[in-house]
């Protein structure tokens, strides 16, 4: 499956973006779906994952109670909703693809088989 992020752009903090992320080739049934950031000379974060087993999400702690994820399995669109975005914030956004995981490596980059572009999100002060 091939991944197409986009949605990202600058915002002020205290603002919104939506990030969105098509996927092309497959469908996204049967994919867990996951949401990864890098800012500039830092590691790969995860933020957010949507399984496809139980459609049950997590979220980093960073993003807890302000980012949500979901999906669209009928247009295979995956989404993530940033709300109350802070300075820290700024950074690469990738989403990602799998149809294998376990649930204690939903954090780990590694374990996702697909890749989207990235897009650009900054979050000035």
């Amino acid at each position: 499956v091939q991944l197409q992020a986009c949605g990202g752009g600058l915002v002020q903090a205290g603002g919104f973006l939506r990030l969105s992320c098509a996927g092309s080739g497959r469908t996204f049934s049967g994919y867990t779906l996951g949401w990864f950031r890098q800012a500039t000379g830092k590691e790969c974060e995860f933020v957010a994952v949507l399984k496809w087993t139980n459609s049950n999400a997590f979220y980093a702690d960073s993003v807890k109670g302000r980012f949500t994820i979901s999906r669209d399995n009928a247009k295979s669109t995956l989404y993530l909703q940033m709300n109350s975005l802070q300075p820290e914030a700024t950074a690469v956004y990738y989403c990602t693809a799998t149809r294998s995981i376990i649930h204690s490596n939903l954090g780990v980059p590694t374990a996702y088989d697909y890749w989207g572009q990235g897009t650009q999100v900054t979050v000035s002060s």
